[in-house]
């Protein structure tokens, strides 16, 4: 190997460390070069969940997985694609759960429910429980005040017959 193949690839190899991994310069989270795009592209960043964050949007996240959807918003939005057309895409990627506001659908009925769904039964039983604490108690019948009576005679004669052994 001559001396000018070996300073090739070390020139190569020196400009690779220079620049970091080759890799990543193509998963960068730089804005469009139009103003007006990404300011589409960051209104839309608004409304898509980050998936590992799970309640921030993805402009707000700095998970890798936030940065990956930044720039696929990035790439549809600047190949003239429209916001909708876009959350179309991510969602026939990742479901309707990378929407922050998903649509009531079949699929994400159960989601919109839950709160009235676990909400009613509460709201039952404090009904339940405020009918029964108003009504006024029943007045007891002759034998119920019989019994009563005869219950607190013999009580009595307990204690009295307690106290005379003292």
């Amino acid at each position: 190997m001559n001396r000018l193949n070996l300073l090739a690839i070390l020139a190569l190899f020196s400009l690779i460390l220079i620049t970091g991994n080759p890799a990543k310069l193509h998963a960068n989270d730089e804005p469009l070069p139009d103003p007006q795009k990404e300011q589409i592209a960051r209104d839309l960043m608004k409304e898509i969940r980050c998936l590992v964050c799970q309640n921030q949007s993805i402009e707000d996240s700095n998970a890798d997985l936030a940065k990956d959807l930044r720039r696929i918003v990035r790439e549809q939005i600047n190949n003239d694609r429209t916001p909708e057309q876009t959350k179309a895409y991510l969602v026939a990627r990742y479901g309707d759960w990378v929407l922050l506001k998903p649509p009531v659908n079949t699929g994400t009925f159960l989601l919109w429910a839950s709160p009235f769904i676990l909400i009613l039964p509460g709201i039952w039983l404090l009904f339940r429980r405020s009918q029964s604490a108003t009504s006024a108690p029943q007045e007891l019948t002759s034998a119920e005040k019989e019994q009563l009576n005869t219950i607190i005679k013999a009580d009595a004669e307990t204690n009295d017959e307690q106290e005379t052994r003292r």
